[in-house]
């Protein structure tokens, strides 16, 4: 690494390590992902054992996610526990209007702010960056209403800094593609279920255990389409890898699959929403 850059991304890791430190405790909404995993790294440097990573589990969560995170936590010397989430139980979330993140990061925040409240943690951080408020994002405004706070976003650190600073710290997941909860492979109108997140899943983790890294299944009713990134499309377009990444999907229980033409672009389905500015 250029000196000079490796001194830049040192005085920003002080600066953040500094405004945690001076929490003097906090629990981090944490789920293996670059974002969380960078802020846990940063407050187990700052706080030791008064920072405590939390992962939320529950059907919308990816099959290998958990571990994941475990991993990483162990990685960084954050201390880490498991909470299951209901966001299902919850005719709002299962709805799938504009607003579901809203209602999903609602059920996570309420339990985080009681878990924080019960153990004496003074904050409940979360892993948003600065590059969230260019996009669709009423996660944020749940955040707000519970007192979350943000420290890459409060920083204006982005995703390419972030990334930077995972790797300076070496955060196992500085690499990691995006991973956002399954439900986000769901058209908005189309009802969240426990049996269509699980037929993603299924569909997702076979493409996986094929070696695909960065991928999607929409799920569009009977159809599943494959998004895979513009790395991985040449691969995917070989007569005989076609054939196969289509049987995977369709052994997921799906009656047609198909591959984008078009490069994975993480919210997609979030193109025709205009951003907001969220309260932080």
């Amino acid at each position: 690494m250029i000196e000079g850059v490796a001194d830049e991304l040192d005085t920003l890791i002080g600066r953040l390590t500094g405004s945690l430190a001076s929490l003097g405790s906090a629990l981090i909404a944490f789920s293996g992902g670059v974002d969380s995993s960078l802020v846990a790294a940063l407050a187990a440097r700052a706080l030791g054992d008064r920072a405590l990573a939390v992962t939320a589990v529950s059907p919308a969560l990816a099959a290998g996610e958990l571990d994941g995170a475990r991993a990483v936590a162990r990685a960084v010397g954050v201390r880490h526990e498991v909470i299951s989430t209901a966001e299902l139980e919850r005719d709002d979330y299962r709805r799938n209007d504009r607003f579901r993140c809203y209602y999903c990061k609602t059920e996570l925040y309420d339990q985080l702010a009681t878990l924080a409240a019960r153990r004496g943690y003074a904050a409940v951080l979360s892993g948003a960056n600065a590059d969230d408020e260019g996009d669709w994002r009423p996660g944020l405004r749940a955040a707000a209403e519970h007192g979350v706070q943000h420290p890459l976003l409060a920083a204006s650190v982005g995703k390419a800094q972030v990334r930077a600073l995972a790797q300076r710290l070496g955060v196992p997941s500085a690499d990691k593609p995006a991973s956002p909860c399954l439900a986000s492979r769901l058209p908005y109108g189309t009802a969240v279920s426990a049996d269509v997140l699980a037929q993603v899943d299924r569909a997702e983790l076979s493409l996986k255990e094929r070696g695909y890294r960065e991928l999607r299944v929409r799920h569009f009713g009977e159809l599943g389409r494959v998004q895979l990134s513009a790395a991985e499309l040449p691969r995917a377009a070989h007569p005989d890898e076609r054939a196969a990444v289509l049987a995977c999907v369709r052994a997921a229980g799906y009656q047609r699959a198909e591959i984008d033409e078009q490069p994975l672009r993480s919210g997609s389905l979030n193109l025709d929403i205009t951003p907001v500015s969220h309260a932080r």
